[in-house]
């Protein structure tokens, strides 16, 4: 939990009230936020509805592109559905660049920091959480699964779900550990179009969980590649197809995780 000190420490950057397009859009108050982690100010996005909460709580965690303007706007759909998001810009605070290939182990603890910051937020709901990875995102994302209590579901789109640091056979043939001791539900999409490691790597982890008994839903796409839900180059049917179904499964999955009334599609 956060120490008194880091929540004086969280500051309101700026506030402004957003309508996401769609029918089944609820109107959110956005909000860029900064919140302590060590001696670290992490940047993050903060989505909330404007009606009166309490709201579901999400942690939506970016891959290594960064929390950029795609996958901003990835975080506003998912909020306006219903839910309030908050995006930790895990990469701004430690002077990260887009797209490293290093992972820097510290940034586990600037994303869990903005778990503890959203149970904060007023009109939010703290006693479950869940965790919306994307590739690299998701390796925080499960982390948090396995390390939080709190954390009631994870979902992963294209999750890495092995150390980025780990050496390549285990990156190959095996997976991150902590699978061992997952016990949250997951849903766990990718496209068939993925790089096959990625893809392969998905399947097993489902799989396993799937051995040891924990409620898994895997989606393998048709025809979609990495970054699916915000591609812009050489998009496919089959991306624009999984941007949609990905959203609405998120959301079914989400509401039966948080016991949320998020709104879904038909």
């Amino acid at each position: 939990m956060l120490t008194p000190r880091e929540i004086v420490l969280a500051l309101v950057v700026g506030t402004l009230g957003v309508l996401v397009p769609g029918a089944w859009a609820v109107e959110l108050v956005e909000q860029q936020v900064e919140y302590a982690s060590g001696d670290i100010d992490v940047p993050a996005l903060l989505l909330v509805p404007k009606a009166p909460g309490p709201h579901a709580a999400v942690v939506f965690i970016h891959g290594r592109s960064g929390l950029n303007d795609r996958v901003q706007a990835q975080a506003r759909r998912l909020a306006g559905r219903g839910f309030a998001v908050l995006a930790p810009d895990y990469h701004t605070g430690r002077f990260i660049p887009e797209n490293p290939i290093d992972h820097d182990p510290a940034t586990e603890k600037d994303v869990e920091r903005g778990l503890d910051f959203l149970k904060t937020v007023p009109g939010v709901r703290a006693d479950k959480v869940a965790v919306v990875g994307l590739s690299r995102g998701g390796y925080h994302a499960a982390l948090l699964a396995v390390r939080r209590p709190e954390v009631a579901g994870m979902v992963g789109y294209y999750p890495h779900l092995a150390s980025p640091n780990a050496p390549e056979p285990v990156q190959v043939y095996r997976y991150m550990p902590e699978v061992e001791d997952w016990k949250v539900p997951a849903l766990l999409m990718v496209g068939d179009q993925d790089h096959q490691l990625r893809r392969e790597q998905v399947v097993r982890v489902a799989e396993r969980l799937k051995e040891r008994g924990v409620a898994v839903e895997l989606v393998v796409y048709p025809g979609a590649q990495r970054a699916f839900d915000f591609r812009r180059n050489m998009r496919t049917v089959g991306d624009d197809l999984a941007r949609e179904d990905a959203l609405n499964r998120t959301v079914r999955f989400l509401n039966r995780v948080l016991g949320a009334r998020g709104r879904e599609t038909e």
